[in-house]
């Protein structure tokens, strides 16, 4: 974990409200271990604004390290704002990674809206390591995305309106991709409702999967305790608030889709 003065390299929009923000971080770059991890931005230098923003690392290659953000509010909002030969101040790499994505089995990638940053990150290292997968990129709307429908190529959208991709969630091509591929291994990232659609779809079919979760992070290191998951286990130990609870930013943000539960 390195706190690094990063220069940005370049900072534009992708689609609607979408932008992506490249780093010169040769430091995290070097720490960096694989899809899934994370940097802690602080958007503005000030005591009016002392917490950080967590943005997945969607791609980290020769000293560069790049993020894909949504405006959300004010502080994301400010990093539009943010021109090339500008520094700001990141801490990172944080969490773990996806694994088992090149074990033998087959990687179905999902991701959901800015959720998509660690799937295009590991749909890269499937493309390094000449891995055949499947990718499902869920939006609202066909103005959020910002790569091609290409089934042809095993790469779905969908939308919920219908205005690009198919229509409808991430779930009505994974159900039918699945039953084409026996091996199934999912690897999603995205919104809650997502997630927990994801989850109850693997354990109800006995496919593996690992779930990349989203969370409100204040420091990103576990001090302050604002990212808590409950695990799914059995039996609860009296005062064992660690063997109930895990931190995001600590133990995740990769987890087993058994091992969670969602309030």
């Amino acid at each position: 974990m390195i706190i690094e003065r990063a220069r940005i390299k370049s900072n534009r929009p992708l689609a609607h409200e979408i932008w992506e923000m490249q780093f010169e971080a040769p430091n995290i770059a070097r720490e960096y271990m694989g899809s899934g991890q994370f940097i802690n931005i602080l958007t503005v230098d000030d005591w009016n604004h002392p917490l950080r923003r967590p943005m997945s690392i969607a791609s980290s290659e020769d000293g560069f390290v790049s993020i894909i953000y949504k405006i959300f509010g004010n502080m994301t909002r400010e990093l539009t704002q943010k021109k090339s030969g500008e520094t700001l101040d990141l801490l990172g790499p944080l969490g773990n990674i996806f694994s088992k994505w090149d074990n033998g089995s087959y990687p179905i990638l999902i991701g959901g809206g800015v959720g998509l940053a660690p799937i295009l990150n590991l749909k890269k290292a499937c493309d390094d390591n000449k891995i055949e997968y499947t990718m499902i990129i869920g939006a609202r709307s066909g103005n959020e995305h910002f790569i091609s429908h290409e089934p042809e190529k095993n790469i779905y959208l969908t939308t919920d309106d219908g205005s690009m991709g198919e229509k409808g969630t991430v779930m009505v091509p994974l159900q039918r991709l699945v039953e084409i591929n026996k091996n199934a291994f999912i690897f999603a990232c995205g919104p809650e409702p997502m997630l927990r659609a994801v989850k109850e779809f693997a354990i109800n079919n006995d496919i593996q999967a690992q779930l990349s979760v989203e969370s409100y992070m204040g420091c990103g290191i576990g001090f302050c305790q604002g990212c808590v998951i409950q695990r799914k286990i059995s039996k609860i130990q009296t005062h064992s608030y660690h063997e109930k609870y895990s931190l995001v930013c600590m133990d995740g943000p990769i987890y087993n889709a058994m091992d969670i539960k969602f309030d």
